[in-house]
C-alpha cells in the first residue's frame, strides 16, 4: 500500500503558497518588520499615557487615536488608492507615518509630551496607516495570481499578528530599560525597510482607456457601489459590531496588566504578546476553517468562543490563565476579522478594490475606536472587570445577528469581463455631455413575467452600483409581453465607464434577462441624450436624434448595454 505523497508547504492552496513570488515576500518581510515597530510604538504610547494620567478614558484613546483616522479617511484613501499608482501611494502614506514617528520621537527625547500631544501624534501616525492600508491591501492581487490571494490575506493577518506576538514583550523591555522614546525612535527606524523595498518594486499596472474620476466623484462611486452589494453591506455590518463589542481586549488591555495582574509594562508586553500568538495560530488555520464551515457557523464559532475568553480575562487574577485566555481571544479574533476580509476581496471587483477594502479597515477600525472610547467610560464608572464582563455578554448575543444579517456566500467571480466596444454614434458628444437615459425593450412570455421580475431586481443593483441612476422597470398596459428597462447616467464618460464595470458574474446576470425575450425580433437598446441643447448649438445638419442600437439576443454587448 503506497503512502499518499507529502504535500508541499508551498502547495496552491497552502498558507505559504504567495511567499514562491518574489515580491510578494519581500514586501510581506518588510512589512512583518514595520507592524514590529508600530506594536513597539503601541505598547510605548499606551504605558506614557499611564503614566501621565490615571484616567481610564484618556489611556484607552491612545488605541482610539490610532484607530479613528482609518475610519474617518479609508473611503478617501480607497479611492486614491484605485485613481493612482498604488505603489506610490502606497510610499507617500508610510512617509507620513514617518515623520509623525520622528516628530514624536524627538518631542518625547526632550520631554516635551503630554497626554494631548501623545494623542495628536498617535493620529498623525495613524493617518498615515489608514492612507497605506487600502493600496497596500488591494495590491496584492498583483503581486500573486487569484488562485493563492485567500492565503495571501491571511499571511497578511499573519505578519501583523507574528510582530503582535513578539512586539509588545520587545516593548515592554524597551519601555521598561530605556523608557517611551526608545519605542518611538524604534517605530520610525522600522518603517525604512517597507519604504525601500516599495520604492524598488517595479508595478506593471494597465492604464485604462479612459480618464480617471476626480476624487470627489471617485468616493460617490465607491460609497454607491456598496450601497448596492448586498453582501458587502453584510460583511461590513458584522465587522462593525465585531470591532465595537471585541475592541474591549485590546483598549483595557494596559489596565488589566495594571489593575488586574498587578504588574508593570513587562507584564503588559507579555500580555499582547498572548493576544499575538493566539491570532498566528488563527490565521494558520484559516484554509481549514472555511472548508470545515460556512461563513455564517465560522463567524458563529468565533464570536462564541471570543465571548468565553473574554469572561477568562475578566475574572483571571492569574497572568498564566490570563495569558491563556488571551491566546483563544487573538485567534478566534483573527479568525473573524480573516473572515470578515477576504469576503470582501473576493466579492469586489479590481475598479473598486481600494474602496471596498478602505470601507472594511473603515468598519473594523471605526468599531474598535468608538468601543474602546465606550469601553473606557464603562472602566471609569464601572470597573475593568465590569467592562470586560459586559463586553463578553454582547459578544455571545452577537450571533443572533445572523438571523437578520446572515453572511453571504463569496462570489468569486468579480474578474472584470472582456471590454466592450463603444456604441455608435451620430451626435456630436463630449465625456461631459449627459445626462444619458438607456432604455432597453425586452419581449417576455406573460407565464414568466413573475420570474423575469426577480431577476430585474437583481440587473437593477448591477445597474446601480457600477454607476447608473434612477433605474426603473416598466410594462406595456396594451402589450403585456413588452417590458422597458431605463435607467441614467450623469455623462457620456460615466456611461462608457458603467458598461464596462461588469464582473463576469453581472454579465452572466445581464444574459439570464435577455434568455426570457421572445420573438424573431432582437432586444433594443436606445441610448439618448436627455439634455441634446449642445447637440444642436453649433451645427444645425446634424440629425436631432440618439444614438440607438439593435443588439442580438445572445451577445456579450447586448447583455451589458
Amino acid at each position: 500500500m503506497t503512502e499518499p505523497p507529502k504535500r508541499s508547504m508551498f502547495a496552491a492552496d497552502s498558507v505559504a503558497a504567495p511567499l514562491r513570488h518574489t515580491v510578494f515576500r519581500r514586501i510581506w518581510l518588510a512589512s512583518l518588520v514595520s507592524n514590529l515597530g508600530l506594536l513597539i510604538q503601541g505598547v510605548g504610547a499606551a504605558w506614557a499615557m499611564t503614566q501621565m494620567t490615571s484616567s481610564a478614558d484618556k489611556v484607552a484613546l491612545v488605541q482610539t487615536a490610532l484607530m479613528l483616522p482609518i475610519m474617518l479617511i479609508s473611503m478617501p484613501a480607497g479611492a486614491i488608492a484605485d485613481m493612482y499608482d498604488r505603489r506610490i501611494v502606497a510610499l507617500v502614506s508610510l512617509s507620513i507615518a514617518l515623520v509623525g514617528a520622528t516628530a514624536l520621537s524627538v518631542l518625547a527625547w526632550l520631554g516635551l509630551v503630554t497626554p494631548e500631544i501623545l494623542l495628536a501624534f498617535c493620529f498623525i501616525v495613524g493617518s498615515g496607516m489608514a492612507l497605506f492600508g487600502p493600496a497596500w491591501q488591494s495590491s496584492v492581487s498583483e503581486q500573486v495570481p487569484a488562485e493563492t490571494l485567500p492565503s495571501a490575506v491571511a499571511l497578511n493577518g499573519i505578519s501583523y499578528n507574528i510582530a503582535r506576538s513578539f512586539g509588545p514583550a520587545i516593548g515592554g523591555i524597551v519601555v521598561a530599560t530605556a523608557g517611551a522614546v526608545a519605542a518611538f525612535a524604534i517605530n520610525a527606524v522600522l518603517y525604512i525597510p517597507l519604504l525601500v523595498v516599495l520604492f524598488l518594486w517595479r508595478r506593471t499596472s494597465e492604464p485604462s482607456r479612459l480618464p480617471r474620476e476626480r476624487l470627489n466623484r471617485a468616493i460617490v462611486s465607491g460609497v454607491r457601489y456598496i450601497a448596492n452589494s448586498p453582501s458587502i453591506r453584510i460583511v461590513l455590518a458584522r465587522t462593525l459590531v465585531t470591532g465595537l463589542i471585541g475592541g474591549s481586549v485590546s483598549a483595557l488591555m494596559p489596565l488589566v496588566a495594571r489593575d488586574l495582574l498587578h504588574g508593570g509594562a513587562q507584564t503588559y508586553g507579555i500580555m499582547l504578546g498572548a493576544f499575538g500568538v493566539g491570532a498566528v495560530i488563527g490565521a494558520l488555520n484559516i484554509g481549514e476553517l472555511r472548508k470545515r464551515l460556512s461563513g455564517e457557523a465560522a463567524v458563529r464559532a468565533c464570536t462564541l468562543a471570543m465571548a468565553g475568553a473574554i469572561a477568562a480575562v475578566a475574572l483571571s487574577r492569574q497572568p498564566v490563565l490570563t495569558a491563556a485566555a488571551l491566546v483563544v481571544a487573538g485567534a478566534v479574533w483573527m479568525l473573524a476579522v480573516a473572515l470578515f476580509n477576504i469576503g470582501v476581496q473576493l466579492s469586489a471587483p479590481r475598479w473598486v478594490a481600494g474602496r471596498s477594502l478602505a470601507a472594511f479597515q473603515a468598519a473594523i477600525a471605526g468599531g474598535i475606536a468608538i468601543g474602546s472610547w465606550g469601553w473606557g467610560r464603562l472602566t471609569d464608572a464601572a470597573g475593568v472587570e465590569t467592562a470586560l464582563l459586559v463586553s463578553a455578554a454582547l459578544m455571545f448575543a452577537s450571533p443572533l445577528l445572523g438571523r437578520w444579517l446572515k453572511m453571504p456566500p463569496v462570489d468569486a467571480r468579480t474578474e472584470a469581463a472582456e471590454l466592450l466596444a463603444d456604441p455608435e454614434v451620430r451626435l456630436p458628444l463630449t465625456g461631459r455631455s449627459g445626462p444619458l437615459v438607456v432604455e432597453i425593450e425586452y419581449r417576455v412570455d406573460q407565464e414568466n413575467a413573475r420570474a423575469f421580475h426577480n431577476v430585474m431586481q437583481e440587473v437593477q443593483l448591477s445597474r446601480q452600483r457600477n454607476g447608473a441612476y434612477g433605474w426603473s422597470i416598466a410594462r406595456d398596459i396594451a402589450d403585456p409581453e413588452l417590458w422597458t428597462e431605463r435607467y441614467h447616467c450623469p455623462t457620456w464618460l460615466d456611461y462608457l465607464r458603467q458598461r464596462n464595470r461588469s464582473t463576469q458574474s453581472e454579465r452572466a446576470l445581464h444574459q439570464r434577462a435577455m434568455d426570457f425575450h421572445l420573438g424573431p425580433d432582437p432586444v433594443r437598446v436606445r441610448r439618448m441624450l436627455e439634455r441634446p441643447f449642445g447637440s444642436v448649438r453649433w451645427k444645425e445638419d446634424t440629425p436631432d436624434r440618439a444614438a440607438s442600437e439593435v443588439l442580438p439576443v445572445a451577445t456579450a454587448a447586448g447583455s451589458s448595454t
